[in-house]
Formats: C-alpha cells, sequence, structure tokens
C-alpha cells in the first residue's frame, strides 16, 4: 500500500514561516480532511507538497512511497503519484479539454511511446460517463468560460484521467452553490477506492456531509492541533474555532 508521509514539514512564503512542523500520514484509499481559520498555512501545505515555486520547504520532508519527493520538479511530482486540485483553477483560452488531458498523460509517457489515441478517448468517455459529464465538454477550452462547478468537474475529470496515488483539494467547494457542490462531491465519491489517497482542505462541514473523511484535522498557526473523525468536523460547525484556540492557550500557559 502507498503512503504519502509529511514529517514535520516547515513551509515560509519569503521571510515569513507559514507551516511550522506539520505532520501527517495518509494511506492509499483514506480521506483525510484539514479544517483550520483563514491564513493558517491550508493552502501553503498542499501547494508546497505539489511543488509549487512560491512556497520554500525549509525544514522536515515529504515521502511518497519512502522516496522523498523535495528534489523533484512538479512534472516529476505528478508523475510519481501527486495530484493538486486548484482552489481556482486557471484559464487556458485556445487548448481544448480533451487534448490538456491527452498532453498531460502524454507527458507521463515520456518522448519515446506514444498515447494510443483510440484507448485514449475510450478511457475518456468512460471516466466522462461515470462522473456524469456529457461528452461535448471536451471540446471546450479549458475552463474557460466555466462556472464555478464546472471548473471543479474538469478538475475532477483530470484527477480520474491521471489516477493518481494521492490527491490534494484545495478547497473545492470554494464558490460553489448547493447543487454543484453535491454534483462534484458525487464525482469525488466515484473515484474513492482503495487505490486513491485524499487530502481535503475545507472550511465548513457542509462539503464532509457528501465527502464522508476517514479522518478530520484542525490546523492553526501552521500545524495539526487536533484530530478525530467526522464528528469533529461537526464540532467545529457548531462552535466555531475559538474553542481550540482557547484550549492550546490554556495548554501552553
Amino acid at each position: 500500500m502507498s503512503q504519502l508521509i509529511i514529517q514535520d514539514l516547515k513551509v515560509s512564503i519569503g521571510d515569513k514561516p507559514v507551516v511550522k512542523g506539520l505532520s501527517l500520514t495518509v494511506n492509499q484509499g483514506e480521506v483525510h480532511a484539514i479544517m483550520g481559520p483563514n491564513g493558517t498555512g491550508k493552502s501553503t501545505l498542499a501547494k508546497a507538497i505539489a511543488g509549487h515555486p512560491d512556497y520554500a520547504i525549509t525544514g522536515g520532508d515529504v515521502l511518497l512511497d519512502g522516496q522523498s519527493v523535495l528534489a523533484m520538479q512538479p512534472d516529476e511530482r505528478a508523475r510519481a503519484g501527486l495530484f493538486l486540485a486548484f482552489q481556482y483553477p486557471s484559464e487556458v483560452p485556445g487548448v481544448t479539454i480533451a487534448n490538456f488531458v491527452r498532453a498531460a498523460l502524454q507527458a507521463r509517457l515520456g518522448e519515446s511511446a506514444d498515447l494510443d489515441a483510440t484507448s485514449y478517448y475510450k478511457k475518456l468517455y468512460e471516466k466522462m460517463d461515470l462522473l456524469k459529464i456529457d461528452r461535448k465538454f471536451t471540446s471546450r477550452a479549458v475552463n474557460e468560460g466555466f462556472s464555478g462547478g464546472e471548473k471543479k468537474r474538469c478538475e475532477i475529470l483530470q484527477m480520474a484521467m491521471l489516477e493518481p496515488k494521492f490527491s490534494m483539494m484545495d478547497e473545492t467547494d470554494s464558490g460553489l452553490d448547493i447543487d454543484a457542490l453535491r454534483i462534484v462531491a458525487d464525482g469525488v465519491n466515484k473515484l474513492r477506492t482503495g487505490q486513491l489517497g485524499i487530502v481535503l482542505i475545507t472550511h465548513y462541514q457542509r462539503l464532509l456531509n457528501y465527502i464522508v473523511p476517514d479522518f478530520v484535522h484542525v490546523m492553526y498557526d501552521g500545524r495539526i492541533v487536533r484530530s478525530g473523525n467526522k464528528d469533529l468536523a461537526v464540532e467545529l460547525e457548531a462552535r466555531g474555532y475559538a474553542w481550540v484556540k482557547k484550549e492550546l492557550a490554556a495548554a501552553s500557559a
């Protein structure tokens, strides 16, 4: 079984420490939700693991199946089995979804091998049917003129095609109305198998009504300060984060 192990990770943006010694182990097949107030480092964590150049890892390690990914370029991390679903996916005008996903898969094969077009489109349409996405969707330019829900469904389709070992989903519920949220969550649940581990970053418990996590972690001031099951998310929704801050202050006094 594959594992993603984050060991005492420290991440800075410029001279500012943001993630301050975070440890977490995710096994394939598990869904870990990370919750916490704004500015506590949740999105920074995901982007740093994916290899975003604006985020400097100043300590600790990230191991995928025992191998450190920190020396890898972002594309190498993706080929190793990591996937990042963005909070705000970028538009790629002039590039259709079908060609975009095909290029991503071809990049994994390298220059020495060609991606068979028939097999590719067969798999693409199978995944689209699974996710209940209209096949006309693939002829549209990536995220251009898309609604929030369409952008997130595009991300999930990419995840379905690339079949990563671990997916980090950065505030997937951001900008979604309740109907779009249900559709997107249904797509994630259909991909939720023993072969995929998910780190689900969110502010709100509502997403976890539809994607039920195995573990919930509270991130505060750059660290995971509390962990539990799905009931912890319900408690956070009811009480907010103030009680966590008070407990931490009392413990350090």
